[in-house]
């Protein structure tokens, strides 16, 4: 009888592990298309003189990387090198540094919830894999067959 509590018990974790799977992969699809569109609602257009993507509208990771690239490369440009940090409190370009500083945050935000949405739905693959997996080990069913009992006749002594 042990068996089948063992195998109900491990189907009982695969189906688990199918359903946490899906509810990742779900909450995963919905934080990336909603960063997406949060991203593609600013309007944020790639200027021309970035590293790749040149007037495209940023909505994903790699598109807001490039801007916050080309945001600190602007900032750069305009405070001599220097950044907020060492720029003098009254030069007038600290400023304009700190606000690329804040874009420039923004935008790896949004790369860092595209990539714990992507890690998300990864590690629900992977459990429904795990969960399917689990469900094909364990039968559903369990036979148990009795041993079959040997019975030693002995006679009677007496009589």
């Amino acid at each position: 009888m042990a068996t089948a509590t063992n195998s109900k018990a491990v189907r009982l974790i695969g189906i688990l592990a199918i359903i946490a799977g899906a509810v990742m992969i779900i909450a995963g699809g919905v934080t990336w298309v909603t960063v997406r569109g949060q991203l593609v609602a600013e309007n944020i257009e790639i200027p021309e003189d970035a590293a790749a993507f040149q007037g495209n509208i940023v909505n994903g990771p790699i598109d807001a990387y490039i801007q916050a690239d080309i945001i600190n490369k602007h900032a750069l440009e305009g405070s001599g090198g220097m950044t907020y940090a060492e720029l003098d409190r009254e030069d007038p370009a600290r400023a304009t540094v700190m606000d690329a500083s804040f874009l420039r945050t923004s935008l790896f935000s949004s790369v860092i919830a595209f990539g714990v949405a992507a890690f998300a739905a990864g590690v629900g693959l992977l459990m429904i894999l795990l969960g399917w997996a689990l469900l094909k080990l364990a039968p559903k069913t369990v036979v148990v067959v009795p041993a079959t009992a040997t019975t030693k006749v002995r006679e009677d002594p007496v009589a």
